[in-house]
This record gives structure tokens, C-alpha cells and sequence, in this order.
């Protein structure tokens, strides 16, 4: 099921024949270091088919794959997930190093929080990087978030950004 397209990059539900895509984004230490540690093979198809299992009919929280919309081949992944405990959704995504310094990353945030205030009625939306991820935190700045202070999260204190609805209304609709 697709969820949205950009300019250039698609954005869909995983399947399970995504399982190579999906371990390059997973297994590779170097795209992770800011996310988690990186998974085995068989750490990754198992997380994989959790995050399958997690798809719902109208929802659109999960983790999703980007594809170049030409080509098809795989960029890195997308999500909307919701923070530990709590019932506000943040936006996130990781590229596969090939993909980096393109505007990928900018062109899908934009998109991102575009598609999540268009089809949800929440009032905001949050993202989370870790302190020493330059390159995210301009990211989200670009894309009109604003820096909130920090967070703790699995234990980890992280920088916290976000948007309000109001904020990105003032900031997409032209005045008359």
C-alpha cells in the first residue's frame, strides 16, 4: 500500500520480499549509529515481519519503505511512530548511505508532516535525533520544525523538535 509520493521518492509498506532493502537500512552500523545498533540478518527479517505486523487498515503509524519513484531502488525507510508511553506520534527516517547529501531526507520530512496533519486530526508532531546528528537536526529545522528542548528516551537523552498544527498551517496556506 502506498502512503504518499514526493517529487522523486515513493513511500509504501514494507512486504516481506523488501527483507534485503529493509537489512541494508538494519544491518549497517553506520546508518543505525543514531538509532539503535545494528541488527544480524536474522535480527532484522524478524523485525521486518513485527513491523508488517503492525500495519492497520487507516492507520498510518509504522515504518515504511522509500523507493526512488523511476528506478524503484531502495532509498531507506520512513516512519511514523509513536514515542514510548506517550500518545503523540513522532516523525523519523534513515537512508541508505548512497542516498545522503541528496535532499532525500528534507524532501521527505516536508512531505511527511504535510501527509500527517492533512490525514490526522492531532495537534502536533514530533521528531527526535540524537544530539551529535547534525545532519537530522537541520532536516527537521528545514522542514519547519522547532527545537523543544531534550527528552528522555529507552534511557537516552535526545534533542526534541516539533510542529503544531497551527505552526505548519501559517506556514502553508498564503494569506489573502
Amino acid at each position: 500500500m502506498l502512503l504518499f509520493n514526493t517529487e522523486r521518492l515513493q513511500v509504501r509498506r514494507f512486504t516481506s520480499a523488501d527483507a534485503d532493502a529493509f537489512f541494508l537500512i538494519n544491518g549497517n552500523p553506520e546508518v543505525v549509529r543514531f538509532i539503535r545498533p545494528a541488527k544480524t540478518r536474522e535480527e532484522s527479517n524478524s523485525f521486518l515481519e513485527e513491523n508488517i505486523n503492525l500495519y492497520q487498515n487507516g492507520s498510518i503509524v509504522g515504518r515504511f519503505g522509500v523507493f526512488k519513484k523511476d528506478t524503484q531502488d531502495f532509498v531507506g525507510t520512513f516512519s511514523f511512530l509513536y514515542l514510548s508511553g506517550q500518545e503523540e506520534i513522532h516523525i523519523g527516517y534513515a537512508l541508505i548511505p548512497q542516498a545522503w547529501g541528496k535532499g532525500f531526507a528534507t524532501e521527505l520530512v516536508r512531505k511527511g508532516i504535510t501527509y500527517f496533519f492533512e490525514n490526522t486530526v492531532k495537534s502536533g508532531l514530533f521528531a527526535i535525533t540524537s544530539s551529535a546528528n547534525h545532519a537530522s537536526q537541520q532536516v527537521v529545522l528545514k522542514s519547519g520544525m522547532q527545537s523543544r528542548g531534550q527528552v528522555v528516551e529507552h534511557g537516552e537523552m535526545l534533542d526534541l523538535f516539533s510542529i503544531t498544527r497551527e505552526e505548519w498551517l501559517s506556514a502553508h496556506i498564503p494569506a489573502r
